[in-house]
């Protein structure tokens, strides 16, 4: 299982486009809102929930200070994945920087600036799990497998269309 914690209800659009995911892979997962400043007593309840209830890896959503994923980490021995977000005038520079610069000790992973971020947050978990579920591994190599297949037939149809002009030629 996998917790995600938002720093804001703000933060759910970054998500949104990585949920089929949970889906397609079938793994459970919750997501919390809450604040590393404003509300660092309710982080620490939601982490310690997520603990309980059996989250194996937990994903923070953060922009500005970026401070949610690290707070989240402080608090569990528990993966913390760190995702920042492009919501200042930095466009997430700022989020970055504070998450992959944590002190030594309490670690947290970082994936890139925004929605291509939580996505790669999203399948790292998967393959953190992985490492003791065969068939959710199977489902990883049956994904990327579906992916290179993706970029050969956009290729190939690209190739195509080309073909009209009278200098393309293939290799």
């Amino acid at each position: 299982m996998i917790g995600i914690v938002l720093g804001s209800k703000s933060d759910l659009s970054f998500l949104e486009g990585s949920l089929p995911l949970f889906q397609d892979f079938n793994v459970p997962f919750t997501v919390q809102i809450s604040s590393a400043h404003r509300t660092a007593e309710r982080t620490k309840e939601i982490v310690k929930k997520m603990e309980e209830k059996g989250v194996e890896i937990i994903i923070g959503l953060a922009g500005a200070a970026a401070h949610l994923p690290g707070v989240i980490a402080s608090f569990t021995t528990l993966p913390v994945i760190g995702v920042p977000l492009p919501s200042t005038e930095l466009k997430g520079i700022d989020s970055l920087f504070s998450i992959v610069q944590m002190p030594g000790g309490i670690p947290v992973a970082s994936m890139a600036i925004g929605k291509a971020g939580v996505k790669n947050a999203v399948l790292f978990a998967f393959s953190v799990l992985a490492l003791h579920d065969q068939a959710l591994k199977e489902k990883i190599s049956l994904y990327r497998q579906q992916q290179k297949e993706k970029i050969i037939k956009d290729s190939s149809e690209m190739e195509k269309e080309l073909s009209l002009y009278a200098h393309f030629f293939r290799l």
